[in-house]
Order: structure tokens, then C-alpha cells, then sequence
């Protein structure tokens, strides 16, 4: 076999690997879409062509499942979450960035070290106080739940930005009377916008997608979209083509959110990869 040959035959291969990825990562996206708009019958067939239909979305989204009432709950938890999460982690990060902190190492490890514990061992404690608060199948108890999961990790992600930035900046800005705060606003924010951005879109998907907490410590008026999606699945089997439906609703946020901040994003992500 020659160098032309061997070439031709690797690069087939890289081809077929290419195309064989592609297929993995699109084939269950695909799907979700074409079954959201079959009936019952077609969702199974193998029939290519099929009468596209939107009962699904009408049956889901009609007065029995209620699933409007579960996006609203959604939409706030993750909401207040990411609104409490972003300041405060902000505030942390520049604190264990900038200042001479006694056992800031120790700090540092033991805020990475609350990642390190596995969630469903906190699941009984948090029912437990939650019941006694009464604060059980509502948003404030989840929201304080992943508070818990956000604000570790947004802390070392936006430190690692701040990091970065010339502390020269800083103390110029000082010298032209600018507060600790004002130097946060006008110059940490701008400069590390990317990595507060990234952090934003990670906390956004934790809480967006938790299904654990959510499934123990709501019943019915806090109930959010991860936990309601499995209301399709009943004594008879799984409503795959309403299910399909309401799975395509719950991911419209997370792609109108990455569309908006898809730029400092990437540029947050490479960032983080040079680092």
C-alpha cells in the first residue's frame, strides 16, 4: 500500500468517525422533534413519511397536566437561584482573589470540598428541615438547595477569571477615586465578563436540569419541568410522542439562553482552556 493509499484509507476512517458523531450527538435531538409532532400510532412506525400533528402540544399543555404552572416554577427557581448565585459568588471570588485572607487555601478547599459530597446524602437532612421550616413543595426550598450546587462552583470559576486580571488596572482606577465597588463595576465585570458569563450558563443548566431535589422535596405546587416529565411515564408505559413534546418546550430556555450569550461564552470557554 502506498503513502497515497494509506492516506485515502485514513482519511475515510476519520470521515466515518466524523459521520458516526455526528449521528450519536443528532439522531436523539432528531428524534425528540419528528415524534413531538406524530400521533400515538405513527410514533413507533417505520414509515418515513408521516402527517405532522400538534395535539401533543395541546394535550400538554391543556388544563390536566398543568405544565404551564410547571415552567413558571421552573423559571423561578432558576431565576432567584442564578440572581442570589452570580453577586455573591462575584463578591467571594474578587475577596479570595485579591485580599490576604488568613487559611484562604483552607477556605478555598473546603468551598471545592461541598462538591466533593455526593447530593443524595443531603437529601434526608434537607427534607428534614424543610418539613419543620414548612417550606416542603415550595420554590424557596429549592432555590436554597441549589444555592448550595451554584455558588461553589461559580466561585472558583469566576476567581480563576479574576485571577487574570492586571491588578495595575485596579490600582489606577483607585488613584482616580474609584471604591472598591466601583473598581468591581467598572473594571473586574467588563474585563471578566466571559468567565462570569460561562459560570452563568453552567449554574443556569445545574439548576435548569436537577431532578433529585426537585422529585423529594416538591409534591405538587413547586413541582418543576425535570420532575413533571416523568408524569409521562404511567402503568400502561411511556406517552413517548407527548413526552417528546413536552421535552422539546423544556429545552427552548436553554437555547434561546445559549443563543444570547453564546459569544462571551466561547470566549469564556477558551479562556478557561489557555489557563
Amino acid at each position: 500500500m502506498n503513502i497515497t493509499n494509506k492516506k485515502l484509507f485514513a482519511n475515510f476512517f476519520e470521515l466515518l468517525g466524523i459521520i458516526l458523531l455526528v449521528f450519536i450527538l443528532f439522531f436523539p435531538i432528531v428524534w425528540i422533534i419528528l415524534t413531538a409532532f406524530k400521533s400515538g400510532n405513527d410514533v413507533f412506525s417505520l414509515k418515513v413519511i408521516f402527517t405532522p400533528t400538534i395535539e401533543n402540544f395541546k394535550t400538554i399543555l391543556g388544563s390536566s397536566y398543568e405544565f404551564g404552572a410547571y415552567y413558571l416554577n421552573s423559571i423561578i427557581v432558576v431565576f432567584f437561584t442564578l440572581a442570589i448565585t452570580m453577586p455573591l459568588s462575584l463578591l467571594a471570588a474578587y475577596s479570595l482573589s485579591r485580599f490576604n485572607i488568613i487559611g484562604k487555601n483552607v477556605l478555598l478547599f473546603m468551598i471545592l470540598a461541598t462538591q466533593f459530597i455526593p447530593l443524595v446524602i443531603n437529601a434526608i437532612p434537607f427534607f428534614t428541615i424543610f418539613k419543620n421550616w414548612g417550606l416542603l413543595d415550595t420554590p424557596i426550598a429549592l432555590i436554597i438547595v441549589n444555592l448550595g450546587q451554584t455558588i461553589p462552583y461559580a466561585i472558583w470559576l469566576i476567581k480563576e477569571f479574576i485571577d487574570g486580571v492586571p491588578r495595575g488596572i485596579e490600582e489606577a482606577a483607585e488613584m482616580d477615586g474609584a471604591s472598591k465597588f466601583g473598581v468591581i463595576w467598572h473594571v473586574i465585570i467588563p474585563i471578566a465578563k466571559p468567565g462570569i458569563i460561562t459560570a452563568t450558563v453552567f449554574c443556569f443548566v445545574i439548576v435548569w436540569n436537577e431532578f433529585m431535589f426537585a422529585l423529594i422535596l416538591t409534591n405538587q405546587k413547586a413541582v418543576t419541568l425535570p420532575v413533571a416529565l416523568s408524569y409521562f411515564v404511567g402503568e400502561n408505559g411511556v406517552i413517548w410522542n407527548e413526552m417528546a413534546a413536552a421535552g422539546l418546550l423544556y429545552a427552548i430556555p436553554t437555547i434561546i439562553f445559549m443563543l444570547i450569550v453564546r459569544k462571551q461564552f466561547v470566549k469564556g470557554m477558551s479562556a478557561g482552556a489557555i489557563k
